[in-house]
């Protein structure tokens, strides 16, 4: 039986333990362990059944070989002089990094193609573990540190993912704080055609924001489903929220489509989620005319924007939860801290930055924000693909 025959039978919560025989039978492995993020993206966490002892530690992203592997997404072979050598393998989907497989060979069944077999195995597991995860807590019971609040809960459900990868792009999101909630928005969806975006910055913290973002998402959703313009899926959403909390919860966000073919993009911006533009190592605002937050009057009309984006260029939304700082932080401009933590980080890979211009502005000295979502954009464009082939599409809808 293959792996992905294997997964594809075993039950939701024991994909570990038939992977585990799979690879017994098929390499000889001694023993395989996966380890997954946690909501933080702070530590690697062993995946087992409540009923059976860990068999391994907690393992810190940013050290050791199983960090290594988390950061750089390459496997790792180790051997040493004993009979067993260890291979860490990345465990990502499209882009979404879930964690790491860690499995133990003889040492004379380990080497580079055993290694590139691995690899192929554990993006199959990744494949089942987002499959497995609708039908089983024990995955994300896995992937917390302490428990998540109600408004916590609800953001993970609704929210896509952390990453989507495609040959003409890449996207990956970061917030905190991760175990309660800052009432954040965030949703994309990709075709072969188009990347539609929405990030807001939510109505606070607490189940209130949180009952209010899902109300705003599921419009955005629907609208965009089907298959609804841009300033008609603003519109919508801005009814619907209106409708339920008459004013009383709008919310700030801003909406891009982004053309897969010509790299020419549509924005909406109702509110204060701005936008950045990195381009030549220049980090830099893009200046947006700002329209009414989503909800906060009846029947608000809004328009389009136009940008163009080149190859190469990176694209940065920011959402602070409590909206857009004020000047009279000691003597710098609001947009400083932004401006100085994407510098920063402009060498950066897209799935290390959005964390590092978290960390940055929540560890500002004077008016730092209670939450922040960083969403980072790399436009490839089409061209990034292999010549004389059609780019695949884009599979990274939210769910």
């Amino acid at each position: 039986m293959t792996v992905e025959g294997a997964l594809r039978r075993a039950a939701p919560h024991l994909l570990l333990d038939s992977l585990r025989t799979c690879l017994a039978d098929l390499y000889a492995a001694i023993s395989a362990d996966l380890l997954l993020v946690d909501y933080g993206f702070t530590t690697l966490r062993p995946v087992e059944p409540v009923q059976t002892p860990a068999g391994m530690p907690h393992v810190p992203v940013d050290t050791g070989p199983a960090g290594r592997v988390f950061r750089t997404q390459q496997p790792y072979l180790f051997r040493d002089v004993g009979p067993t050598a260890t291979v860490h393998l990345p465990v990502t989907v499209r882009g979404d990094r879930f964690g790491v497989l860690v499995v133990d060979l003889p040492a004379d069944r380990s080497g580079p193609e055993t290694t590139a077999s691995l690899a192929r195995v554990a993006e199959t597991l990744g494949h089942a573990l987002r499959v497995a995860d609708r039908h089983t807590d024990l995955y994300r019971r896995t992937r917390r540190t302490h428990a998540l609040s109600v408004a916590g809960e609800m953001q993970w459900d609704t929210l896509p993912g952390r990453a989507c990868s495609a040959p003409a792009f890449d996207l990956h999101a970061h917030w905190e704080p991760a175990y309660t909630s800052g009432g954040h928005l965030l949703d994309w969806s990709a075709t072969e055609r188009d990347l539609v975006i929405v990030v807001a910055d939510g109505a606070g913290p607490g189940t209130p924001a949180a009952l209010a973002s899902t109300l705003a998402l599921t419009a955005t959703r629907n609208a965009r489903r089907a298959g609804l313009d841009l300033v008609t899926q603003a519109s919508l959403t801005d009814q619907a929220l209106y409708g339920q909390y008459r004013g009383e919860q709008p919310l700030s966000a801003l909406l891009l489509r982004l053309d897969l073919a010509t790299g020419e993009a549509e924005v909406v911006d109702a509110g204060s989620p701005t936008l950045w533009r990195v381009r030549d190592d220049v980090a830099e605002r893009v200046e947006l005319d700002r329209q009414l937050p989503l909800g906060m009057f009846e029947d608000t009309v809004y328009s389009p924007q136009r940008l163009r984006l080149r190859r190469g260029d990176r694209l940065v939304f920011v959402a602070r939860g409590a909206g857009e700082p004020t000047a009279g932080a000691g003597h710098e401009a609001p947009d400083g801290p932004v401006a100085r933590a994407l510098t920063g980080a402009r060498h950066r890979e897209a799935a290390d930055l959005p964390r590092a211009v978290v960390r940055a502005l929540l560890g500002t000295p004077r008016g730092a924000p209670d939450a922040v979502l960083v969403l980072c954009l790399d436009w490839r464009g089409h061209e990034a693909g292999r010549p004389d082939e059609e780019p695949a599409p884009a599979a990274c809808a939210a769910p």
